[in-house]
């Protein structure tokens, strides 16, 4: 069995890992028990009543958290012409066509999010292989394809999250920081949760929404009360 350090026994100390705890009071003792050298990110996990095997029970989408994510997002954007200097001119990091393809084929990924063009599209599809794995791939369902590229690089840059459900049907996204209030934190996990409930597929049957933990980076996972969600 693997010895558990200090730092880890600490921070799991006073808490049940069986009980379900309110929301704030689950936050609460995340913040209070972070005592890491740097700003740790708070995380969510949402466990789903899906099989993400089949098509009509995929989740994914977009959630722009009203407070941020406390993170310097770098965004990459696939455009010509007008819509290049669109992007650029609303703060995108990297902006090119052919030359940032190649960039990216060779390997050099100095981005954190991902948009394209729609008619960037057949160039950027080849990149499938290289993006897709990390979750760059842009993809009009979380409006990282799109002609509007200035609200896109916004809401990139403004705490747009992107979520998508894995093999064990579970959905993790991190929102926000240790450093936040509990009232921001609170406010951006109830933002994501609305939003995973709004992308629940046609294919989910009985009950959808199964379990909640929170978490900072290097703490436990506190189970929270959906009771709590629904009645703030």
């Amino acid at each position: 069995m693997a010895k558990i350090g200090k730092r880890t026994k600490a921070a799991r100390e006073g808490i049940d890992r069986n009980k379900e705890y309110p929301l704030n009071e689950a936050i609460g003792l995340v913040k209070g028990r972070s005592k890491t050298k740097f700003d740790e990110t708070v995380e969510v996990a949402i466990n789903l009543g899906v099989d993400p095997r089949h098509a009509d029970q995929m989740v994914r989408g977009v959630c722009v958290l009203p407070n941020g994510t406390g993170k310097n997002v770098r965004v990459a954007v696939f455009a010509r012409g007008d819509k290049a200097d669109e992007a650029k001119a609303a703060g995108a990091d990297i902006v090119g066509a052919e030359e940032l393809v190649q960039e990216v084929q060779g390997g050099k990924i100095d981005f954190d999010r991902c948009i394209a063009t729609p008619d960037m599209m057949p160039l950027v599809g080849r990149l499938g292989k290289v993006l897709g794995p990390r979750g760059l791939m842009p993809n009009p369902k979380v409006g990282t394809v799109t002609q509007d590229v200035t609200a896109a690089v916004n809401d990139a840059k403004g705490g747009a999250v992107q979520f998508r459900v894995e093999k064990a049907g579970i959905v993790h996204a991190g929102v926000g920081k240790v450093s936040f209030s509990e009232e921001a934190i609170t406010q951006n996990v109830k933002a994501l949760i609305d939003a995973v409930q709004k992308a629940k597929p046609s294919g989910s049957k009985g009950s959808y929404l199964k379990r909640i933990a929170v978490s900072s980076t290097m703490g436990p996972g506190l189970k929270v009360d959906l009771a709590s969600i629904a009645g703030e």
